[in-house]
């Protein structure tokens, strides 16, 4: 897999990919990054990549003509049937686990990181293949927003993680949130790990670990819920955890559309 980074800032990507996993990925040879300074595509001796919007406003607006440069010098032939060309903007859709999925299954990804009050619709229009965003947030660029998709589709890549099966038990790997996790000390000011853990007994620490998974994903991500695929069982589970939620404390804090569902 390539990653090609386009951008007016290339330093901002040195450390994080020169860290963690991301850097395991591309010293073994699974993946390559090239972060590319935009501004070498630009056509005036000041480099200038942006101007002032037509119709007047504050800030600036990157122009269209050194993305164009610059994929006709990344993809001389165009985006093939395994490439992507993506311009990370507010105005994408969200980034999630099954896009980052996707996108590991590329042979060739291309990140384009916007700047300023925006970049010109026709970058989106006509030489992007896709639009994403991270979340519904203001970034001052695309660059974090680049970096976050680099690690999470990289770090899908097999080989990539140390343990093969610690990919697909992360959060999302089924459309729910992680169970909780401990490790020593067993007991910390008073407050104990739970027994299931230390009991040695594997079928019941899943099944302990399946229903917290499903009580944190109703806690704290009740929409995930709606697109999960649940089987029978999880489904008597989450009956069974909202009867014990309404008993509870804190039930006030569970919004009232989620009862009953």
């Amino acid at each position: 897999m390539r990653v090609d980074v386009v951008t007016i800032f290339p330093r901002m990507f040195e450390a994080p990919l020169g860290e963690g996993i991301v850097r395991r990925a591309l010293d073994s040879g699974l993946a390559a990054v090239r972060v590319h300074d935009l501004r070498q595509w630009s056509d005036d001796r000041h480099r200038s990549v942006d101007d002032a919007p037509f119709g007047g406003g504050p800030g600036m607006v990157m122009k269209a003509e050194p993305f164009a440069r610059a994929l006709r010098s990344l993809l001389p032939e165009g985006p093939g049937p395994r490439d992507a060309v993506v311009l990370l903007s507010p105005r994408g859709r969200r980034f999630d686990q099954d896009c980052a999925r996707r996108y590991a299954g590329l042979a060739r990804l291309v990140l384009l990181c916007g700047r300023y009050e925006g970049v010109d619709e026709r970058v989106g229009r006509r030489l992007a293949s896709e639009e994403l965003s991270l979340g519904d947030f203001v970034l001052t660029g695309g660059e974090v927003a680049a970096l976050a998709v680099i690690e999470a589709a990289l770090r899908l890549l097999p080989g990539a993680l140390g343990d093969a099966e610690s990919a697909a038990r992360d959060s999302f790997s089924d459309g729910l949130l992680g169970w909780p996790q401990y490790t020593r000390p067993a007991s910390l000011d008073g407050e104990a790990v739970p027994a299931v853990l230390l009991s040695g007994d594997h079928r019941r620490v899943e099944a302990w670990r399946r229903r917290e998974a499903l009580r944190t994903t109703l806690e704290r991500r009740p929409d995930l819920l709606e697109r999960a695929a649940l089987a029978p069982s999880d489904r008597a589970l989450l009956r069974e955890i909202e009867d014990e939620m309404r008993d509870a404390p804190a039930a006030a804090a569970v919004p009232e559309a989620l009862m009953g569902k």
